[in-house]
């Protein structure tokens, strides 16, 4: 009998329970996926605690990779033996095997491993509709991304690079620095001892930045609002701090009548032709060469929670993986 990881309550890490499942034959429109790979994302720990609400008892995880072992009636797209990965669709992905909607998988390229694919399906994506859709960069221009040493942030380091742009990175240490450097941030602040607002006003000369893309959350919200020029955008689009406060309107108009957005994958990918061009776009910049993907941690898929503990501890950087 195929094991996963449930959560019968929220709560702290030790929520996760390694259980039996039982599973059904693929229904209309399904099909069912033996895992080679599991992602790691603080969205996981978003919804383990509650802070993202689901039905109880539940499966956890968004993003993974294997091999389709069976296809339900009406699914053309897909075949027993096809190599897939998906981000988003409904939580589970902790799980050896599960039922999975079609819609929602996409081919993995010959070029991707499994662990790649279940590394980078929702980092990756995220990096590509926050820089070519949520705010579009232009060569150039400079940028304020939090949190660049973790899985989205070296990606977007790369990504950034390769866009001709430059990136402006926050980390929590001067390990973390030397990382997103490495991978192509142009400068780095490190937040435990500097001012964020006057550091970025002297990388840019005063000028601040158009965007910032902020998946910190409340710590870090007004030293975001400081760093944006007049009619700038803020881009949140995670809680890793905790949520934001309600937000003053004023705070934007007293600031140069700034922008804010509160994006999410999910919206960006709602629809199947957005899926398979933010997949491909990845796939290809990927292959290319320009961003690669660094699987830093790799967790036994029974050990969800230690690798919990490890990534709200700030201990992980890149992304991490379950192998199954």
């Amino acid at each position: 009998m195929p094991k996963a990881i449930r959560i019968h309550e929220n709560g702290g890490p030790e929520v996760m329970r390694w259980e039996d499942v039982t599973l059904a034959n693929p229904g209309v429109g399904e099909v069912r996926v033996r895992h080679v790979a599991v992602g790691l994302n603080f969205l996981d720990v978003y919804f383990r605690v509650g802070l993202y609400k689901q039905p109880l008892p539940a499966g956890i995880g968004c993003e993974g990779a294997g091999v389709v072992e069976a296809v339900g009636p009406g699914v053309t797209e897909l075949a027993v033996g096809d190599r897939v990965a998906y981000a988003g669709g409904p939580n589970g992905a902790y799980a050896e095997v599960r039922i999975m909607p079609a819609a929602v998988l996409v081919k993995l390229p010959p070029s991707v491993s499994f662990e790649q694919g279940a590394a980078m399906m929702l980092q990756g994506m995220t990096v590509q509709y926050l820089f070519k859709r949520t705010y579009p960069l232009k060569a150039g221009q400079s940028i304020l991304f939090h949190a660049a040493a973790g899985g989205v942030g070296l990606i977007a380091c790369q990504w950034a690079r390769a866009l001709g742009v430059t990136m402006i990175g926050t980390v929590g240490s001067d390990e973390k620095a030397a990382l997103a450097r490495a991978h192509g941030c142009a400068h780095t602040i490190v937040y435990s001892r500097e001012n964020i607002a006057e550091r970025v006003r002297e990388i840019t000369q005063g000028a601040g930045v158009p965007v910032v893309y902020d998946s910190v959350g409340k710590d870090t919200w007004t030293a975001s609002l400081d760093c944006l020029q007049p009619l700038g955008m803020m881009v949140s689009f995670g809680n890793a701090s905790g949520p934001l406060a309600p937000i003053v309107a004023g705070e934007l108009t007293a600031r140069g009548s700034l922008f804010f957005t509160r994006p999410s994958l999910m919206s960006y990918i709602a629809k199947r032709t957005d899926l398979v061009t933010t997949a491909s776009d990845l796939f290809d910049v990927v292959a290319s060469g320009a961003v690669k993907i660094d699987v830093n941690q790799r967790y036994a898929l029974s050990d969800a929670a230690q690798a919990h503990r490890d990534l709200e501890a700030r201990k992980t950087t890149g992304s991490t993986v379950f192998t199954v």
